[in-house]
C-alpha cells in the first residue's frame, strides 16, 4: 500500500501545497498562481485542491496532513520579543497576535473547512520551520548524504542551522536565533534602498554590480559582527523590526546618510553602493559558514534552502570556492518550499519510507515541473471558444524549429508548455523568450514587456552540454540559481568612465554591449544561469537546439511570463491576457502559436497596474 501526504505552509508569505508519495513528489504549487496575488499568504485552498487532483486522491485517503513549522513557538517568539521591546511594540503585537491567534493557531479548522478530512490519522502533524526547509533540501537532493545549510529572515526562532543528512536521517546541530538574522539583515537594506521586502530582495541582488561597497566597513562597524565559522550577531539598535513596522530606524538612516529611497523614485548612487555593500557582506558571511559546516560535518556535498539560499550570486561564489564537490539548492527555497519539506520530513521520518535516489546522479525535484499542465485539446477548445486566431502545428521538431525562426528574427515569444514551475523561476514551462545576441532585447523585454526597472538583468537558458562554452562553469544549473563569469574570451570591453565618475545613468551602461549575448550579460559580465537537460523538458531543449541549428548558439534568454507584479501565468487564460496587454510578438500554447497582429482588439476589463501590487 502507498502512503500519500499533504503539505502546506501558509500564513506567512507564499503559501503553498504540496502532495507527497512514497517519497516521490507528484504535485506542489503556490496559491499565487492560482488566487493571482503576488506572493499571497492565505491559507492555499487552490493550490491543495490541485495536488489533491493530480494525485487522483480523496482527502480522507491521505495518510497524513503536515504544517511546516510551529505555530506555539512562533507565539513564543512574539511574546518574548514584545516583552523585551517593552511598550513601543504594542502596533507589533496587536498584528502579530491576529496573525499567530488569529489565524495560525485555527490552521486545523481551515483544513477540514477546506478539504473535510484530515485523513487517516484524523489529525494535523507539525514540524518545525528550518527543519521542514531542511528537509525541501536534503531529501530531494541527489545526495546519499550532504551538509545542510538554512537561511532565511526567521522560522519559529531559528534564523539559519547548520545540519547533516545521512539516508533518511536529519540532524540540525547549530542555530542562530532571532533577532539575529542575516535574511532580516539583506530586507532592511532591501527596504532602506526603497524595494519591497519579501519580494524585491533580488532586485538589491541585481542593483549591486552597478555599485561600489564603500558602506561595507559601516556595515561591519556598526551592524553585523561576524565570527571566524560564519555565526554572527546583529546591532539591533539599528533596526525597526523588533519594535515596529518598518525594518530600519533613524540611527540607521544617520549611518548612510538619510531617509530609505521611496519606492519608484529615481535610483541614485547611494543605492548602488549600499546594495554592492550588503551584497559583499552577505557572501563572507555564508562563504565562511559553509567553510566552518564542511569541518564540522565532513562531507563532500552541501545542500541549501530558505529565502536568502535564492541569492543566486552568493550561492556561484560558494562553488567557485571549490568547498564540496557538489551543491544542490532547493528549487522554491523561501516558504513556499516548506510545503515540500514538511510532506517529505513526515514520509521519511515519521513512516520510516525509504528514500530513492536517482542512479543517474540527478535530483528528483523532477525539474520543478510540479504544477498543473493543459492538454492540447484543452487549449484548442479554450481558444475555439473565445474565437482567438491560431495556427497548429502537431509534429514537435516543426514548432520547435518554428519557435526557434522566431526567436532569432528578433521577435519575444511567450511560451506556454507543460506543467508550470513550482518556485519563483520559470524554467520554460511559463517562460518569455529572446534572442541573447541582440543588445536591445534587454530593454525592449524590460520595458516594453515586463514593464519593470530597466537595470534588471535577464537569464540565458543553456543547452547543459554548451554551458561551458558561453560561462565559467562545468556543473548544471537546472533550477537558474547559480551566477557564473561569461567566458573572457566573449566579453567586449565597456566605457564607464563617466559611471565611475560618479554619474548615476545607469542607461550609458545598460545600453552597451557586453559581449556576443549582451541580452543575458550583466554590467559585472556575470550571468544567472539555466542550464536545460533533454530529459527534464524535451520541448523546451529541442527549441533551443533548433535555436543553436539556425545561428550557431546554443542559449537564449528566459524571463517569467508575467508583468511586472503579476504572479507567473498558470493558466491558458492568464497566458493570453498577459500576451495582450505586452508587446510579445508570438504566443506558444502547447502546439498552438497565436500572432500578435492576428488576435482581435482586446478589450482589458482591468487596470492591470492598479490590479497588481507592484513588487
Amino acid at each position: 500500500m502507498s502512503t500519500t501526504i499533504l503539505g502546506i505552509s501558509a500564513f506567512y508569505h507564499d503559501s503553498a501545497a504540496a502532495i507527497i508519495r512514497d517519497g516521490e513528489i507528484i504535485a506542489a504549487a503556490q496559491e499565487e498562481r492560482f488566487s493571482r496575488k503576488k506572493h499571497d499568504p492565505r491559507f492555499p485552498h487552490h493550490a491543495i485542491n490541485y495536488c489533491l487532483e493530480e494525485a487522483f486522491i480523496e482527502s480522507s485517503e491521505l495518510d497524513a496532513v503536515v504544517f511546516y513549522d510551529n505555530p506555539l513557538f512562533t507565539w513564543d517568539r512574539v511574546l518574548k520579543n514584545c516583552m523585551m521591546a517593552g511598550p513601543r511594540s504594542f502596533d507589533q503585537f496587536k498584528k502579530a497576535s491576529r496573525s499567530v491567534l488569529g489565524i495560525k493557531m485555527w490552521v486545523k479548522d481551515y483544513i477540514i473547512r477546506s478539504i473535510g478530512s484530515l485523513g487517516k490519522l484524523d489529525k494535523l502533524l507539525f514540524t518545525e520551520h528550518h527543519m521542514s526547509h531542511a528537509a525541501s533540501a536534503f531529501y530531494p537532493s541527489p545526495f546519499q548524504k550532504a551538509a545542510i545549510i538554512t537561511l532565511d529572515g526567521v522560522g519559529e526562532w531559528a534564523t539559519t542551522t547548520i545540519g547533516l543528512g545521512t539516508d533518511n536521517r536529519i540532524e540540525l546541530f547549530q542555530e542562530i536565533n532571532y533577532p539575529h538574522s542575516l535574511g532580516l539583515l539583506y530586507s532592511a537594506f532591501t527596504y532602506y534602498c526603497g524595494f519591497k521586502v519579501n519580494s524585491g530582495e533580488y532586485k538589491l541582488m541585481g542593483l549591486a554590480p552597478y555599485g561600489e561597497p564603500i558602506y561595507y566597513d559601516a556595515i561591519r562597524e556598526n551592524l553585523i559582527d561576524i565570527k571566524e565559522d560564519g555565526s554572527y550577531n546583529l546591532n539591533t539598535e539599528y533596526f525597526g523590526y523588533l519594535d515596529s513596522s518598518v525594518m530600519t530606524n533613524d540611527k540607521f538612516n544617520n549611518l548612510f546618510g538619510g531617509s530609505p529611497r521611496k519606492p519608484e523614485s529615481y535610483i541614485t548612487r547611494r543605492e548602488m553602493d549600499m546594495a554592492a555593500s550588503i551584497q559583499k557582506t552577505l557572501e563572507e558571511v555564508i562563504l565562511r559558514m559553509a567553510l566552518h559546516t564542511k569541518k564540522e560535518t565532513g562531507a563532500d556535498n552541501l545542500v541549501m534552502a530558505g529565502g536568502v539560499a535564492l541569492n543566486c550570486v552568493a550561492n556561484g561564489k560558494v562553488l567557485k570556492k571549490g568547498i564540496f564537490d557538489d551543491f544542490w539548492i532547493q528549487p522554491a527555497a523561501s516558504d513556499a518550499g516548506g510545503a515540500v519539506g514538511a510532506a517529505l520530513l513526515v514520509s521519511h521520518a515519521y513512516f520510516d519510507i525509504p528514500r530513492k535516489i536517482n542512479p543517474n546522479g540527478r535530483d528528483t525535484q523532477r525539474g520543478s515541473y510540479l504544477g498543473p499542465a493543459y492538454k492540447p485539446s484543452e487549449v484548442v477548445a479554450f481558444l475555439g471558444r473565445k474565437g482567438y486566431p491560431y495556427e497548429r502545428i502537431a509534429n514537435p521538431q516543426q514548432l520547435a524549429e518554428k519557435i526557434a525562426q522566431v526567436i532569432a528574427d528578433g521577435k519575444i515569444v511567450g511560451y506556454f508548455a507543460g506543467r508550470m514551475e513550482f518556485g519563483p523561476r520559470a524554467l520554460g514551462a511559463r517562460s518569455i523568450l529572446g534572442d541573447p545576441r541582440r543588445r536591445e532585447t534587454q530593454s525592449v523585454m524590460n520595458l516594453k514587456i515586463k514593464f519593470r526597472e530597466s537595470f534588471r538583468p535577464f537569464a540565458p537558458s543553456v543547452l547543459a552540454e554548451d554551458v561551458s562554452e558561453f560561462f565559467e562553469m562545468e556543473s548544471e544549473s537546472p533550477y537558474m540559481l547559480l551566477v557564473a563569469p561569461v567566458r573572457k574570451e566573449r566579453c567586449l570591453p565597456m566605457n564607464l568612465r563617466k559611471f565611475q565618475e560618479g554619474d548615476d545613468n545607469m542607461s550609458a551602461v545598460i545600453t552597451q554591449s557586453r559581449s556576443d549575448i549582451p541580452a543575458v550579460t550583466h554590467v559585472d559580465y556575470s550571468a544567472r544561469v539555466q542550464t536545460v537537460h533533454p530529459s527534464d523538458k524535451p520541448d523546451y531543449y529541442h527549441v533551443i537546439k533548433k535555436f543553436k541549428d539556425l545561428t550557431g548558439y546554443g542559449i537564449i534568454v528566459n524571463t517569467s511570463f508575467n508583468v511586472r507584479g503579476e504572479p507567473i501565468v498558470c493558466s491558458p487564460q492568464d497566458a493570453y491576457r498577459c500576451f495582450m496587454r505586452t508587446e510579445m510578438d508570438l504566443l506558444v500554447l502547447e502546439d498552438c502559436l497565436l500572432w500578435k497582429e492576428e488576435q482581435p482588439a482586446f478589450e482589458d476589463t482591468e487596470d492591470w497596474r492598479k490590479t497588481y501590487e507592484l513588487d
